[in-house]
């Protein structure tokens, strides 16, 4: 039996990848969208230690997988879907290419301080 998307007022169909999260593939990406956003603000302010770097790692590489195991796996998607999942796989990148600037940068203050 397929299970429906949890967010309020949802009734589209979660596909099997995301079972375990519970949300169709838009609040999915929504989600990621809203995650990457807050990882990106608190490794911007340089006081993320190295534990909390590699959290968000695991996590970029975990839902990044999914995605694209759900993008993958033959689940009909619309274009304008299949073009949100791949919106959210650039943001999943960028925002570990911002979390290494960021560490870079404080390395950089560290140097010159110290």
């Amino acid at each position: 039996m397929a299970e429906n998307c949890s967010a309020k007022g949802c009734k589209i169909n979660v596909p099997a990848g995301l079972a375990a999260e519970h949300l169709c593939v838009m609040h999915f990406t929504l989600f990621i969208e809203n995650e990457c956003a807050e990882m990106r603000r608190e490794t911007a302010l340089g006081n993320t230690n190295h534990e909390r770097q590699m959290e968000f790692i695991t996590k970029i590489s975990g839902r990044g997988e999914a995605l694209v195991h759900v993008a993958t796996s033959g689940f009909p998607m619309s274009d304008e879907l299949k073009a949100r999942v791949l919106s959210t796989l650039l943001t999943l990148m960028n925002t570990r290419e911002n979390m290494d600037r960021a560490a870079m940068r404080q390395s950089a203050l560290r140097r010159f301080v110290g």
